[in-house]
């Protein structure tokens, strides 16, 4: 048997990294009925309480993966959605030099400038062609509706777009 040591950077959990690593290497996951691991698991744990396991703490690492498995720069990226998530993928892009659009359904913010990018209104990605969706939208009935809206392009999840919520 062969074992390897990985090297994780700190601040990045190391199950989640482990994922996107199969995911990289396209490994397949298959059930298994069999018990191999004991857990234990308590209400106190540092993953339970700790607030660097946050869930958007785990958005760079969905970006780093995502920018070097699935993003096409010779696509249009864009992003949709303005919240938290949103505003911390479009600063993640500007710092890296990434060219995106912005896109939301929140007349409050259409129209706004942030990181010098106005938001625009999510009807205008119609008018953007070969483009790759991040969908930061994190209410479930709004999510279905963006879901729908893909579905009807017939664009494709995990190629079109992609949920980062």
């Amino acid at each position: 048997m062969r074992l390897a040591m990985v090297l994780i950077p700190i601040g990045i959990r190391e199950d989640y990294d482990l994922t996107f690593r199969f995911y990289e290497k396209k490994l397949r996951i298959i059930p298994c009925d069999k018990t191999l691991l004991h857990w234990r698991d308590y209400d106190n744990r540092t993953s339970r309480t700790s607030e660097h396991y946050a869930q958007n703490y785990f958005l760079d690492i969905k970006l780093h993966y995502f920018l070097k498995l699935d993003y096409d720069p010779k696509r249009s990226l864009v992003i949709r959605g303005a919240g938290f998530k949103g505003k911390k993928i479009a600063k993640s892009l500007k710092n890296k030099n990434i060219a995106f659009s912005w896109i939301c359904d929140n007349p409050k913010k259409i129209g706004k400038e942030i990181y010098g990018k106005t938001l625009q209104p999510f009807q205008e990605l119609d008018t953007i062609e070969n483009s790759q969706s991040i969908v930061t939208v994190a209410n479930e009935r709004a999510q279905k509706e963006i879901k729908n809206y893909f579905k009807k392009r017939h664009l494709q999840p995990m190629t079109d777009y992609f949920f980062f919520c």
